[in-house]
């Protein structure tokens, strides 16, 4: 062998051997605190993205429910209209009637 290590070299040797293994256990604590945040953000992101598909599917559901209720409203709506509609041509076929009989019967018609 070529030489030996003297006693404080040795010494050196070991308290930085000893310093960078305190460092890697201090960035292997710290590199699990961020693994840990960043599971617990994903899990939160997993979450948050079933609570939106969720709404999705009831906003869908609600659109289709309120096109229904739509439809029937405008069909309520249009079956007043159509009533008025034909009372009122009656009312108006009745008038129309009378003022012609009333001609006809003034002109000795009948």
């Amino acid at each position: 062998m070529d030489s030996y290590l003297s006693r404080g070299e040795h010494e050196e040797f070991r308290k930085t051997i000893n310093a960078e293994f305190e460092n890697f256990k201090n960035e292997d604590t710290r590199i699990n605190k961020r693994l840990t945040a960043v599971e617990e953000a994903t899990k939160q992101i997993q979450s948050l993205t079933l609570s939106v598909q969720e709404l999705a599917t009831n906003i869908k559901t609600m659109c289709e429910t309120q096109k229904k209720e739509s439809d029937r409203l405008a069909a309520l709506e249009n079956r007043d209209g159509e009533m008025w509609r034909k009372v009122s041509s009656y009312i108006i076929t009745t008038v129309i009637g009378l003022i012609i009989g009333f001609i006809f019967t003034k002109l000795g018609i009948g």
